[in-house]
């Protein structure tokens, strides 16, 4: 019933991680691509984030999942006790806002270490590289911005460590599931 009850949670964040790698390949996107880094490179000559960090992707996140949660927080009405989110807070379209918002800010905002990484360690953005490396940062890659997930979810209602490492491992499983499905229907280049 736990598990259940945290992929419940985890829905729109799911929803607007599909709705935001959708978004990247209109031609809207491609006409609002900045990079947050601004093409800057630090003293190695690598660039800090590179051009796969873009503002467009990182407020079109913050906006999906702000949509998606303000949707699901309407499907939760029809049942309160599978929905953990509402233990502390009303579910309220402003709260569903709020909490869509933080939580999908802190989703772009916890992938920005792992890009700064890839740059000095010289791994192409967007791209996968083979060997030790490789398969580390495949994991890195599907769970860094879980973390700020988690984060989220612990401030807004009661989450042990547990739950906490918990949400990262199925938000992990799912991710790459849903990059699986969406390599396969063609709308992500590689897993």
């Amino acid at each position: 019933m736990m598990i259940l009850k945290m992929y419940i949670t985890m829905v729109p964040v799911i929803l607007a991680g599909i709705l935001n790698m959708l978004f990247v390949k209109t031609p809207l996107y491609s006409r609002a691509k900045r990079p947050i880094d601004g093409g800057k490179t630090l003293r190695d000559g690598k660039r800090l984030f590179g051009g796969n960090k873009t503002w467009a992707g990182f407020f079109g996140m913050t906006a999906a999942n702000a949509l998606t949660q303000l949707l699901w927080g309407s499907v939760c009405l029809n049942m309160p006790e599978m929905c953990p989110l509402y233990t502390r807070f009303e579910n309220t379209p402003l709260f569903n806002l709020a909490a869509g918002a933080a939580t999908g800010f802190a989703y772009v905002l916890f992938e920005l270490p792992n890009s700064f990484v890839k740059r000095r360690l010289d791994i192409p953005e967007g791209k996968t590289v083979g060997g030790v490396k490789g398969r580390v940062f495949f994991i890195v890659d599907q769970v860094d911005s879980l973390f700020g997930v988690a984060a989220v979810y612990a401030l807004l209602f009661p989450v042990s460590v547990r739950q906490y490492f918990l949400y990262i491992l199925l938000g992990a499983v799912t991710h790459i599931a849903v990059n699986s499905l969406l390599y396969a229907l063609k709308i992500r280049k590689n897993l």
